[in-house]
């Protein structure tokens, strides 16, 4: 049984990791952010004691959310390390995964303006996050959420983002718990993404096929 403290517990992705990680058997403390604002690194601390993971799973609701994020991000290292929770898996975003030639889907020409702000912020967050020395993971879907609450049918990990992808909640909280759970796999963001047809999804879901 692994002690894990869920930050952003209300949101669509955190409430989901929160019903997966119970239905393992773990020790979960879900937390709203009325419960623990993560930009106070005390209220992390506190928040965090005793626990041995974090699963970060947090979004402005109105703040600019490059300031934001960088709060976020300043807020949990600075917090989990007082904790002494050493052990970070944080909620990532697509567009900063390098495509198949390599480049970040943030940094081409035909990126839509209006999605810059927060992808830019979750870049300042994931720096922030890389240089704290933390065991750290981030996960995001390679592309996007499938609308709707797809049945999980299992998943495959990857480093190549494809915004055309679509993964279901439950299959990307599958994941973030898998990665809770996991020693290796650290210091990578890493995609969600569907297994092709001819994957078993028993296996996808075991960690993913790399």
């Amino acid at each position: 049984m692994t002690r894990i403290v869920i930050f952003g517990a209300a949101g669509r992705t955190g409430s989901i990791a929160v019903a997966e990680a119970s239905a393992r058997g773990h020790q979960v403390t879900p937390l709203r952010s009325a419960d623990a604002d993560t930009t106070d690194p005390q209220a992390v601390a506190r928040a965090a004691s005793g626990h041995d993971v974090a699963i970060a799973a947090v979004a402005p609701a109105e703040a600019d959310p490059r300031a934001f994020f960088r709060s976020a991000a300043d807020g949990l290292v600075t917090g989990l390390q007082n904790a002494g929770v050493a052990r970070l898996v944080w909620v990532g975003i697509a567009s900063l995964l390098p495509d198949a030639s390599g480049v970040p889907a943030v940094d081409t020409d035909g990126f839509p303006a209006e999605y810059r702000p927060f992808s830019l912020g979750h870049r300042t967050a994931l720096e922030t996050i890389k240089a704290s020395g933390l065991q750290w993971t981030a996960v995001s879907p390679a592309g996007d959420f499938a609308p709707g609450t797809s049945p999980a049918r299992g998943y495959v990990l990857t480093e190549v983002g494809d915004l055309t992808t679509r993964i279901s909640r439950a299959d990307h909280s599958r994941a973030l718990v898998d990665m809770a759970e996991l020693a290796d796999l650290r210091g990578q963001h890493l995609g969600v993404a569907p297994p092709s047809p001819s994957a078993k999804a028993s296996a996808a879901g075991t960690g993913g096929d790399r």
